[in-house]
């Protein structure tokens, strides 16, 4: 039994919001073509909305490290629970969520895109995600859960997340 409760506390320690693993960006010297992204479709659209509206739902919903119900939710968790209601399946940890779909400029992030953060001192290892509710030129919205407020919305341009902010991605 002593075992099995040692697993589970390694598993779990595994695959929250406080993940360990950092993103790795490597930078070349050669030039590139930078592209904008593609408009979405209105199929995609849907979904969107529905991964956002089902986030929404949990706001007010406490911290819970490894929590994926209105009981406690963590960051991962939140994104995990809202794609899964519309059958997409992704990953369950921040650091492999991170390296999910394709990077995109913060100048062009869409709503149901990801946000990553790395709110660890001195540390730029990505351990928080949220998902974009609202972009417009100079501001962006996005749905996450805190360990102090629970499930919020919070700007990106507030000192906090600004300074925090690592990189944004689309996976739809």
């Amino acid at each position: 039994m002593r075992y099995i409760t040692l697993a589970l506390l390694l598993c779990l320690s595994l695959s929250s919001c406080k993940s360990k693993r950092g993103v790795v960006t490597k930078k070349t010297n050669s030039s590139t073509t930078v592209t904008r992204p593609a408009p979405i479709s209105k199929n995609t659209s849907k979904t969107i909305s529905e991964i956002i509206e089902h986030a929404k739902s949990f706001e007010g919903t406490r911290y819970k490290y490894g929590g994926t119900t209105k009981k406690g939710m963590d960051c991962s968790g939140l994104i995990y629970t809202s794609f899964l209601k519309e059958d997409i399946q992704m990953p369950r940890t921040t650091g492999a969520l991170s390296s999910q779909g394709n990077w995109i400029d913060v100048n062009d992030v869409q709503e149901g895109d990801l946000l990553f953060f790395a709110t660890n001192k001195n540390s730029r290892s990505v351990n928080h995600v949220g998902i974009v509710t609202s972009s417009r030129p100079g501001h962006v919205e996005f749905i996450h859960s805190t360990t102090s407020r629970g499930v919020i919305t919070s700007n990106l341009s507030e000192r906090y997340w600004y300074l925090a902010y690592v990189q944004a991605r689309r996976v739809l």
